[in-house]
């Protein structure tokens, strides 16, 4: 073989150890990169976490003041509820204490006027004398 053979051979050598060097660099940055964002992972994760804890706090409380707020409604509804059947029932009692006085006065009203009526007109007598023509128009077809 000739010098400038061995020459490019050399050079080539030399190219492969470079590329070699270089891709040993890369992985070894990969590497260190990788364990730098495991930590910056681990940090994050670290001052992350009570954020999310008083976020599951503040969930649990508002459900539990959702819960308390469904209980107060449904107690304040059956109260309306109740108050509102008591309402009715007491108007109904008042209804009924106003109009039974009123229908017995208008009843005492109304016999006072059928006993003045007959004062005033007596009714006509039911005695009337009877003619023997009378009865026999009323047996006539």
């Amino acid at each position: 073989m000739n010098d400038s053979t061995n020459a490019w051979l050399g050079v080539i050598a030399v190219a492969t150890l470079l590329i070699a060097i270089v891709q040993v660099g890369v992985l070894v940055a990969a590497g260190l990169l990788a364990r730098r964002l495991a930590k910056l992972a681990a940090n994050l994760e670290e001052q992350v976490k009570p954020v999310f804890q008083h976020l599951d706090t503040i969930g649990r409380e508002a459900s539990r003041a959702a819960a308390l707020a469904t209980v107060q409604v449904e107690r304040a509804d059956r109260l309306f509820a109740d108050v509102t059947g008591r309402v009715e029932q007491s108007l109904d009692q008042v209804q009924s204490a106003m109009s039974m006085p009123a229908r017995e006065g208008a009843a005492l009203i109304s016999a006072f006027r059928a006993a003045f009526s007959v004062f005033r007109n007596p009714p006509p007598s039911s005695r009337r004398s009877r003619t023997r023509g009378d009865d026999e128009d009323a047996l006539f077809i």
